[in-house]
């Protein structure tokens, strides 16, 4: 493995040589000045920088080695910087840890102090590093194939946990490309029937005329072009899992026949008088309102009552808090590897541009936007064009500085709960608060735990910055 980089700032060449062979583990950088020391900051960002205060052409004074650390701090603020200073200089080295600098050693350098102090900053990088990476990893569902963070589609996701060991017919209510045959495939291989075929039909797809054919089969000659015995679908689905997509769709003779296998199991193909017991599982989903249907004689009322034994409502992707960005990075990360690309992320437009979609088509929207992006993009950066999506017209500016800093709260609050997958102890450590303050900040922005409630409420509330302070 390649050694971690350890940048040291040292005008005295004497010192130089001894820091050389000082740090065996790790790749050792020197510069005498800050013009060279800040080009392998960019080239190379090392993890930790071990720099004098006294640099050319203030090697007696202090101010070219304060101008080094706030160059470097707006260049890789991650970096741990430890200042080296002369004896009798403490109160520079306090300056310097106020102003950023991770810790400081005063000359004449005790090399086993120096290494000490150097291996802890980078071991606190490293940790940094890590919990910035499981920050910002999309949360772990029950179902492998959903990637969310928001507490209704988790719920969603635990309760086909909970039906996929039962043969109880199931209803998904959903808006289109919200994952409805997802959640539909995960009750099938979560449950004992796993093994078995899983047949999906979406019911608005196929013409009214052919439907039955498709769902029930025929016997050769059972009408104009049947030359041969075709097994239905339900049939084919047999110890498995039907999936009815769209079935609201159905036309209304077909759905007295289908109510007639959901009470007795038993299937007559097109055109035949064979009664065919089969066993099969009903899984069921519908973009529109069944009860209006069922209201305007569109939809029977008993076969919606048979279908819906337990009805799983899944949360269009605009109620679903951050998962938009988590999905958009899963995405990214599936694409790259897909298309073999390497594109880094996405810039500040195309992030707003994202937040202010309203995704008519959820997810499977955002799938594809994400994929054209991926492949036609030609920086390393996704940017609004590439998802074709229109950047966020800006408001006329609130001069109200009150105002101002409770948006400035209420945003950063959002992002760090975006960032942390809504998990309160990781918002709270990045936020620098203790999480009963990051409870009370929640509440009186109105924030529920998954970040979807409404915020206007907030706004209008008589809320005291000063009562709860961001740090």
């Amino acid at each position: 493995m390649a050694k971690p980089k350890l940048l040291i700032v040292e005008d005295d060449e004497g010192l130089c040589s001894q820091y050389r062979w000082a740090f065996p583990a790790f790749e050792v950088m020197l510069s005498h000045a800050r013009p060279q020391a800040i080009a392998l900051v960019k080239k190379e960002y090392p993890p930790v920088i071990v720099m004098d205060l006294g640099l050319p052409p203030d090697p007696d004074g202090v101010s070219e080695g304060f101008a080094t650390l706030e160059e470097i701090q707006k260049l890789a603020p991650r970096a741990k910087v430890i200042v080296v200073t002369g004896n009798g200089e403490r109160r520079y080295a306090l300056q310097a840890i106020a102003s950023g600098a991770y810790d400081f050693c005063e000359k004449p350098v005790a090399l086993d102090v120096l290494r000490t102090v150097v291996e802890r900053g980078f071991n606190l990088h490293q940790l940094e590093d890590e919990n910035r990476r499981l920050a910002s990893a999309p949360a772990r569902s029950p179902i492998e194939r959903i990637v969310t963070a928001n507490v209704t589609m988790l719920k969603v996701c635990r309760d086909v946990e909970k039906l996929a060991g039962t043969n109880v017919p199931v209803l998904l209510l959903g808006e289109s490309g919200t994952g409805k045959e997802g959640l539909a495939q995960a009750l099938h291989e979560l449950g004992p029937r796993a093994r078995e075929p899983f047949i999906a039909i979406n019911c608005g797809a196929i013409p009214e005329n052919l439907l039955e054919s498709e769902l029930f089969g025929h016997e050769r000659g059972a009408f104009t072009g049947a030359v041969k015995q075709t097994i239905g679908k339900i049939e084919s689905a047999n110890k498995g899992t039907l999936f009815l997509d769209e079935v609201g769709d159905l036309p209304h003779p077909l759905q007295v026949k289908l109510l007639r296998f959901l009470q007795d199991q038993i299937v007559e193909r097109v055109g035949g008088r064979q009664k065919i017991q089969v066993d099969v599982r009903i899984v069921s989903a519908t973009n529109t309102s069944l009860e209006d249907k069922i209201k305007s004689g569109q939809f029977r009322g008993d076969l919606f009552y048979r279908m819906n034994a337990v009805t799983l409502r899944i949360p269009p992707l605009r109620d679903r808090g951050g998962d938009v960005s988590l999905l958009a990075n899963y995405f990214l990360s599936r694409f790259n590897q897909d298309f073999g690309k390497n594109i880094r992320g996405f810039t500040e437009v195309a992030g707003s541009a994202m937040a202010a979609h309203s995704w008519p088509g959820n997810v499977r929207e955002l799938e594809n936007r994400m994929k054209r992006a991926v492949v036609m993009a030609e920086q390393r950066m996704i940017d609004a064009a590439d998802l074709e999506l229109v950047p966020p017209v800006s408001a006329p500016l609130d001069l109200d500085l009150r105002s101002a800093r409770l948006r400035a709260e209420r945003e950063v609050l959002q992002a760090a709960l975006a960032r942390s997958n809504h998990t309160l102890a990781i918002a709270a450590r990045l936020l620098g608060v203790s999480r009963p303050t990051l409870y009370g900040l929640m509440e009186a922005h109105g924030i529920d735990l998954d970040g979807s409630r409404p915020l206007e409420a907030a706004a209008d509330a008589s809320l005291d910055i000063n009562e709860t302070p961001l740090g």
